[in-house]
């Protein structure tokens, strides 16, 4: 397997963030911004901790961001009803157009990048990244352990 691959697919995932981000930029949401709110929109309700996790940044810049987006209307906190500690985070309905928005230039961006592909292979190529994403969602403690004892 070629040592590039990991710089490819990490690149690849920098520029499509780049492209996006440029393509957003006039909306007025920064691209941590739209990623919770596709979050949030994907699933609904996530406390803060949680979403701080999904979006692998610290908890006090989550809350920032939630701050923000409340203050413009488009996150509300509601108490957990299992937790009164925890705050659930949700879209509001102004914000559903502007999700719209953004998944339209998602869609346009992703197009682009996949410009000359035939849709076999689009397809190929998507079910082989969700299979490599499933492959580094599953624990790899015992893959490790077979390492050092192989």
């Amino acid at each position: 397997m070629s040592e590039h691959f990991g710089f490819y697919v990490s690149d690849i995932g920098r520029l499509m963030r780049k492209h996006f981000d440029a393509a957003t930029r006039d909306i007025g949401v920064t691209g941590p911004q739209w990623r919770l709110l596709f979050t949030l929109h994907r699933q609904p309700g996530i406390n803060q901790g949680q979403l701080a996790d999904r979006l692998e940044v610290e908890p006090i810049t989550t809350c920032r961001m939630v701050d923000r987006l409340e203050q413009a209307g488009l996150v509300e906190r509601r108490r957990d009803p299992a937790d009164r500690r925890a705050w659930q985070i949700f879209i509001t309905d102004a914000a559903l157009p502007l999700i719209e928005e953004l998944r339209e230039i998602a869609h346009l961006k992703l197009a682009e990048a996949v410009a000359g592909f035939t849709p076999e292979e689009v397809d190929t190529l998507t079910q082989m990244l969700a299979r490599l994403r499933d492959n580094l969602l599953e624990d790899p403690a015992p893959f490790l352990k077979a390492q050092k004892h192989g």
